[in-house]
């Protein structure tokens, strides 16, 4: 209610005060989703796997978020709406609502003031980032007070303190612990073209009493040779740069965290320092060959983890409560079956390599090569891809793509199965796809690709066929099939040939799209930025609508 009157109170002092001199400027956006969940008990989209098959039917959500401007200083607000949602834990029902982001900021010459609710990140992310992913529930909103300092245009200084949005049953509160940080960021430029820019972070955790006492409980309760002296303050301090010289480009950045409580992949607690290490360097030319229509680009990373998870808390899991931010260092695939196993990052431990390679012999044809390997400290595989692509524009109208994954998934890892019976995934899946583009705004696309493995699932066939009309109608058909099913790691579903099929209709006017979907979705990591978790099948309607102002 704090929330609701602080921002409600200064728009109308400031709108009242300044009506005759200047109006302000209003803008926003909304979005709302609902399903409807039809049971399926073939492929394990039942009240087991989430309660609103059995109870509950639908679900819905919905944000309106407000920004309203006047006299230099800028407002936001939104509320945010969950009836019996499973967006927040894919396995629950969460109703709530209220002021889920709320913000007042002015600045004062290269002063930036904000309170409230926001947004930021400190170089790569893996020291702080706080930031939203609404497609899979998660919002690491900061609440506090936050300066950003110019000190000229390439010399910033950011500092912030204040505590961390709630993650499911506190959604509209905030987490008792205290988060500090402080960022320094400078830039330098040369007359030759080369751009370095170098920064140094330092961010501090304060647990509260309350979790203290838990934790302490839990020490005394391990054997003595496991039990360690808690700290209340946790801190991180990273220093990176990225440095753009002519047709190459290198960037890296060094993490250190102090030791504190943290949990292992099967939730024991113990106490450790921590590091994450990130490397990266790449090479862009065009205009190459004997007629200097090619291109080529080469990108390569690499990241190091070593107990570096970083939350509010010991006690949060999952998603829940993540201060830093290191998304998959696997190929984020746009493909559904390429998309099918990825590799979450592994915070307590874990080693990655990818290489990417893109080549164009001309403006009409193209290819992509992509290799990424990801291994625990000790040398055991979690993840590995082989990727191929070809790009090719036939004529006018015709244009496709042809390609090759192979994938090394350690599912037991990653998904938490017991090794002991379950074995790594290993697939192959050819796919490509053919677009025709019938005039200049209608087009047909055609998408098939083929997972073929003898672990988990079994193997899938998945196609699609779309229509796009622009800027108007988007209709597309598409069928999954568990083509040669596998029960091993699930024999709760059915061992038959199982369909996933998906109708999707969407409608645009202006500025507001409204889709409509039939859906029926297996079960398996889902991943959205980099971020991944896993989520049970889902079997039903869905609806959305979404609109900016």
């Amino acid at each position: 209610m704090k929330k609701y009157l602080t921002l409600i109170l200064a728009i109308t002092v400031f709108s009242t005060n300044s009506y005759s001199q200047d109006q302000g400027v209003l803008s926003g956006n909304f979005q709302s989703n609902f399903s409807v969940f039809i049971k399926d008990s073939l492929i394990g989209a039942t009240e087991a796997a989430s309660p609103q098959y059995g109870k509950q039917i639908t679900s819905a959500e919905a944000w309106l978020f407000l920004n309203y401007d006047i006299k230099g200083f800028h407002f936001s607000g939104r509320y945010d709406l969950f009836n019996n949602s499973n967006l927040l834990n894919p396995s629950g029902a969460f109703t709530g609502q209220g002021l889920g982001f709320w913000q007042i900021k002015k600045s004062i010459g290269n002063l930036e003031i904000t309170a409230g609710s926001f947004y930021d990140q400190f170089g790569s992310g893996a020291a702080f980032r706080a930031f939203e992913n609404r497609l899979i529930g998660i919002d690491y909103a900061m609440e506090g007070v936050r300066l950003k300092y110019d000190i000229s245009d390439d010399f910033i200084v950011k500092a912030f303190t204040g505590k961390q949005k709630g993650s499911q049953d506190n959604r509209f509160e905030t987490s008792p612990q205290i988060i500090k940080g402080i960022n320094v960021e400078k830039g330098f430029a040369s007359e030759d073209g080369t751009i370095l820019n170098v920064g140094v972070s330092a961010v501090n955790r304060t647990l509260d009493e309350n979790t203290m006492s838990q934790l302490v409980t839990e020490i005394n309760g391990l054997p003595k040779e496991e039990r360690f002296f808690p700290k209340y303050n946790v801190y991180v301090m990273n220093g990176y740069f990225s440095l753009a010289y002519k047709d190459f480009g290198f960037n890296g950045e060094y993490n250190y965290k102090t030791g504190e409580a943290i949990r292992d992949n099967l939730g024991g607690l113990y106490s450790s320092e921590g590091s994450l290490i990130l490397g990266g360097a790449s090479y862009s030319k065009r205009k190459i060959g004997a007629k200097k229509k090619g291109g080529i680009g080469i990108n390569v990373q690499y990241r190091r983890i070593e107990n570096f998870p970083f939350t509010v808390s010991p006690y949060v899991n999952l998603l829940n409560g993540i201060v830093t931010y290191q998304p998959s260092m696997s190929r984020q695939a746009s493909y559904r079956m390429l998309a099918r196993y990825q590799a979450p990052a592994q915070f307590t431990g874990e080693q990655a390599y990818q290489a990417e390679l893109i080549y164009s012999f001309n403006k009409a044809t193209n290819i992509t090569l992509n290799y990424s390997d990801i291994t625990d400290l000790s040398g055991e595989q979690l993840f590995n891809e082989k990727f191929v692509q070809v790009e090719h524009k036939i004529n006018k109208k015709w244009k496709g793509k042809v390609g090759l994954q192979v994938v090394t998934y350690n599912q037991p890892v990653y998904e938490g199965k017991d090794a002991k019976v379950i074995d790594n995934v290993e697939t192959l899946t050819p796919f490509f796809e053919v677009t025709y583009k019938v005039n200049r705004k209608n087009s047909i696309r055609l998408e098939s690709q083929m997972l073929n493995t003898e672990q988990d699932l079994g193997s899938f066939y998945h196609g699609i066929l779309e229509w796009n009309s622009s800027p108007r109608f988007s209709v597309a058909l598409s069928d999954m099939i568990n083509t040669n099913p596998v029960r091993k790691v699930n024999p709760s579903l059915a061992d038959q040939v199982l369909h996933y099929p998906s109708v999707f209709l969407k409608y645009n006017v202006k500025t507001t799209s409204f889709t409509a979907a039939y859906v029926k979705q297996v079960e398996g990591i889902n991943c959205t930025g980099g971020i991944c978790r896993l989520e049970p099948a889902f079997s039903g309607l869905r609806f959305t609508i979404a609109t900016q102002f």
